[in-house]
């Protein structure tokens, strides 16, 4: 796969700098801590003394009458304990500040006191110690670096400065996914091959004491005077083999041991010369150091400084080459002068117009794309049982259209599904092992593995799961996320509220937004707050990592309800939800102490059977006044024991109850300084909100009861002899192209595949949603291109020389009406024969509805082979096909019913149930038609076979459909008593 092959600087991330109103803050919370834990007790020693008595007192003081003094002194013993809860607090907030074990455990009965102290500690902190990231190592939610528990490196390495220029600190590689930087820079003018790598710095990572592993962000932090600076080293060091064997591919996951390359400013810990001029460090490190820069840029410099002739460019890539199982996918990138390549802007010529941040969303595009079939389908067999010959629904255009183009393009089910069986196996073993469920803070999703951030060490973890870069993480491969043989397939989804924030180096971070103890804040700009917002509402509305939740939203300016209505709530103020909320909490509580569960955990490991473990989780786009805020800082607290999250947005910074605080910047990042957060955020521009609710409604208006539209009139193919097609494919059954000579056995099914997806989509397919179809882990713009050329030259051209394959205005890949499949045929039989000249004739009916059902020889691509055609799951048509061949089946059937000619009905019925076996309304059908012959032992055995068929269809304990089995009682019933024997 062709790789990014220019160097281009980039501005460094965003550093957070204190302000004075943090120096301000954290003076206040000074003073406020010293008056609360050394005033009080002052106070209460000058001015009350000790509040209990010297002695043990006897049984007649309950008979003595209380004064004032007696009074005063049970109220001060009353302060003393308050003051005592509020010290543990605070010792408590500390210690998870420091120690780095995530949020604090919770004080027994100490809500309002432990918020209190939480936040005081963390204004305090925040100028006084780094927050930890969540970006490198995955390093526990929360944390603070520990700046005086480091051991000084074994060997950090430094020659001396040569001729040669080093790379700017903040240059960066500007590459695709999975692109790698161009390791074969020129030589500067003069300038030998052993003096390009002069300067290079090696460090040999060693785990502080007390740690188990070292990070690039605690290296760059020590070494380079900044955290975020950690994309430098693994930059300079990726992919480069480890003395170990091992090499480094994710920024996370580093080893003791491993040698890395500095950039030329790193400073700090035992510099020395190398390799002679160390005699402190082993010779066995020295010679690691050597093998080690011989692997880096620096060898591939040297080797093109005695070679001063360019390189030819490399010729294009074959389109039928097979890519590694574990690669990467690469957006679609567009070639550039020079043989370099570029990443087609946003809206640009490259973009073909599609909505780039479902582009580049691949969990909220799947489960988007998911819940649009959902719906579709549903609405579909809605249709089929109270409508016959109902039309098959209109295809989206502008700008929904153009939605779904970039959710077909942008969704990965494969990480939906790789996530959602990772977590669900996790929780099946913990139940079957009699372990709870931990809470998780948050998810990191790779290419290849699942982190998850635990709230604190919660033991081993069971296998597949390990240890990741502490233990409060654990890690599995994703290709090992599979629940276990003997697992409940009915396991609870254990975090669904679980929702993407953003990406940092291709890892996705998910944060669990019911595991807050406290309420999420997010500021910003209104509409980049609103932007991040819709975003979260969406994914968490239709995530397929979840069994049931409820999600209330307050404030928004477009309706989501269409999206997910049997999840989405909508309020109408803050007022609103503070009182529903209000009852909410007390029922949740009061569930929980019936149930004898310390938190929702406890009640959803396992079996999925109680639905008041489910997650509510809240999301405020308005931003709430003074009261309110108050209102809901006092429902937040403890809320994460309750399976209830809240996420606000507001305009300024510092809201009441607030645990997280997050910010969205203009440029796209999101902050959060207290956890050491810097994300590329996850948005949901609103313009793109507005066109997947059009979507969805166009969906829901494309009904039985739906008005035609002219424009959605369905592609109708010329069915008389001078209509015949230059080129025609089978789908229905087995697939076969009749007309053009076969292509070469290399390239045949990749063209194949491009051919059945057009043939599918007459309105056009984007030329990016072909490829990200026949290649779902990515492909580049040549080799796409490449396909498209291939494919254009198969089908050939028009008697005038048009091409058969061709591009609309819009950009779209479009096949013209010589091109039929026999999908097509059907579906033009079928509407003249009840809606054209068949619905008044009814010898012609009957011959198109005939011909029509001959076309039915199977499902959909019944041949197609294993690991291809996997955007078929995103499409209706394989709901569609079965719901037309019964249509045909059913019309004809009461056509043969009606002529007298009962065996011919009964075999129409049959021929269909073998597209549409699990049509119930063919299985009613074909009892009519065998009881009208009088034969009842023929009607007694297809009884028989129907009920044997259901069972093989949906298990022996389901029985008969409502309606057939009312139909039996009509027709048949003693059936009853046949099956009881």
């Amino acid at each position: 796969m062709a790789r990014n092959t220019t160097r281009t600087p980039r501005p460094g991330l965003p550093r957070h700098r204190r302000t004075a109103g943090d120096f301000v803050k954290a003076f206040l919370a000074f003073v406020a801590l010293a008056a609360l834990l050394a005033g009080v007790p002052v106070a209460l020693a000058h001015f009350v003394g000790w509040p209990l008595p010297h002695s043990v007192p006897s049984a007649d003081v309950f008979r003595r009458e209380i004064t004032a003094d007696l009074f005063i002194k049970v109220l001060t013993a009353l302060v003393w304990l308050a003051w005592a809860q509020f010290a543990a607090c605070v010792l408590v907030e500390v210690k998870a500040e420091v120690s780095g074990v995530g949020l604090s455990p919770r004080v027994p009965g100490a809500g309002p006191s432990q918020l209190l102290a939480r936040q005081l500690v963390a204004a305090l902190l925040l100028v006084g110690a780094a927050g930890a990231s969540l970006t490198p190592g995955l390093a526990q939610l929360g944390n603070k670096l520990d700046g005086g528990n480091h051991r000084p490196p074994v060997a950090v390495a430094e020659q001396t400065p040569g001729g040669g220029q080093e790379q700017p600190a903040g240059a960066r590689a500007d590459g695709e996914r999975g692109g790698t930087a161009d390791r074969a820079r020129p030589a500067p003018s003069g300038a030998t091959g052993d003096e390009l790598h002069k300067g290079t710095k090696f460090y040999r990572v060693q785990p502080p004491e007390g740690r188990h592993h070292d990070s690039l962000w605690e290296i760059a932090e020590r070494h380079l005077d900044d955290g975020r600076r950690y994309k430098e080293i693994y930059e300079l060091n990726k992919d480069r083999v480890q003395p170990d064997g091992e090499k480094l591919t994710e920024a996370s996951l580093i080893r003791p041991g491993w040698i890395m390359e500095m950039p030329a400013d790193a400073h700090g810990g035992e510099l020395v010369q190398m390799p002679d001029e160390a005699p402190r460090v082993p010779e066995q490190v020295r010679q690691e150091i050597r093998d080690y820069d011989r692997t880096g840029p620096h060898a591939e410099d040297r080797q093109a400084g005695h070679q001063q002739p360019a390189q030819p460019a490399q010729p294009a890539q074959d389109v039928n080459a097979e890519q590694p199982a574990g690669a990467p996918a690469e957006l679609p990138i567009e070639t550039a002068p020079g043989g370099a390549t570029a990443v087609p802007a946003a809206g640009g010529p490259g973009s073909f117009g599609l909505a780039e941040a479902l582009v580049a969303a691949p969990l909220l595009a799947a489960g988007l794309l998911a819940a649009l079939g959902r719906r579709r389908r549903t609405e579909l067999w809605q249709a089929a049982a109270t409508v016959a010959g109902r039309r098959s629904g209109a295809a989206p255009t502008g700008a929904a259209a153009n939605a779904r183009d970039a959710l077909m393009v942008g969704a990965d089910p494969a990480a939906v599904r790789d996530l959602d069986r990772g977590l669900r196996s996790l929780s099946a073993v913990l139940s079957a092992a009699s372990r709870q469920l931990p809470a998780v803070y948050a998810a990191w999703l790779t290419d290849t593995e699942l982190h998850l951030q635990l709230a604190q060490d919660s033991g081993e973890p069971p296998a597949p799961w390990r240890e990741g870069t502490g233990t409060a993480v654990w890690s599995v491969p994703r290709s090992e996320t599979r629940l276990p043989e003997d697992a409940d397939e009915d396991t609870a989804a254990p975090y669904p509220g679980l929702v993407s924030l953003g990406t940092v180096d291709g890892a996705r971070l998910l944060l669990n937004l019911e595991a807050v103890p406290g309420i999420v804040s997010l500021t910003g700009a209104a509409a980049d707050r609103a932007d991040v917002l819709a975003s979260v509402a969406a994914e968490l509305a239709t995530n397929g990592w979840s069994d049931r939740l409820t999600l209330t939203l307050v404030g928004f300016d477009q309706d989501l309800r269409a999206l997910a209505p049997a999840r989405i709530r909508v309020l109408d103020d803050v007022d609103a939800l503070v009182e529903a909320m209000r009852v909410e909490t007390r029922q949740r509580r009061a569930a929980l102490s019936t149930a004898g569960h310390d938190s929702v955990l406890t009640g959803r490991a396992g079996r999925a059977r109680h639905t008041q473990w489910a997650p509510h989780l809240v999301i405020v786009a308005a931003e709430p006044g003074e009261a309110e805020a108050a209102a809901l800082a006092e429902l937040a607290a403890g809320s994460d024991r309750l399976g209830i999250g809240y996420l606000v947005g507001i305009g300024g910074s510092g809201l009441q109850g607030a645990s997280w605080e997050l910010e969205i910047t203009p440029a796209g990042r999101l902050l959060a300084p207290l956890l050491g957060l810097e994300l590329d955020a996850q948005k949901l521009p609103q313009s793109q909100v507005e066109a997947v609710v059009e979507l969805f409604a166009t969906t829901a208006d494309s009904g039985p009861e739906h008005d035609p539209d002219p424009a959605d009139s369905p592609f109708l193919v010329d069915i008389t002899e001078a209509g015949r097609p230059a080129v025609y494919a089978r789908l229905v059954g087995s697939y076969e192209v009749i007309g053009p000579v076969a292509p070469d056995d290399e390239r045949s099914p990749l063209l194949h595949e491009a051919l059945a997806m057009l043939l599918l989509h007459r309105e056009g397919v984007h030329p990016r949603v072909l490829a990200s179809g026949l290649w779902p882990r990515g492909v580049t713009t040549d080799v796409r291109d490449a396909l498209v050329a291939r494919l254009r030259d198969w089908l050939g051209t028009e008697p005038d020389g048009a091409p058969r394959l061709r591009t609309d205005a819009a950009g779209r890949l479009t096949l013209a009406p010589s091109v039929v499949s026999d999908l097509d045929v059907l579906r033009t039989l079928h509407h003249e024969a009840t809606q054209g000249e068949g619905a008044q004739r009814p010898a012609v009916r009957e011959r198109l509805l005939t011909d029509a059902l001959g076309l039915a020889r199977g499902p959909l691509l019944t041949d197609r082979p294993a690991g291809r055609y996997g955007w078929l799951e995103h499409e209706i048509v394989e709901a569609q096909l079965p719901l037309l061949v019964a249509d045909v089946a059913l019309a004809l059937s009461a056509h043969h019913l009606e002529a007298g000619r009962v065996e011919a009905a009964a075999e129409a019925v049959n021929a269909a149930l073998v597209t549409a076996p699990a049509d119930e309304r063919l299985w009613n059908q074909l009892l009519r038609a065998v009881h009208a012959s009088g034969d009842v032992a023929l009607l007694a055995e297809t009884a028989d076979s129907l009920v044997a068929r259901n069972a093989a269809l949906g298990g022996a304990a389901r029985g008969l459909p409502p309606r057939t089995e009312a139909l039996l009682d009509e027709l048949l019933p003693t059936w009853r008593g046949a099956q009881a024997n």
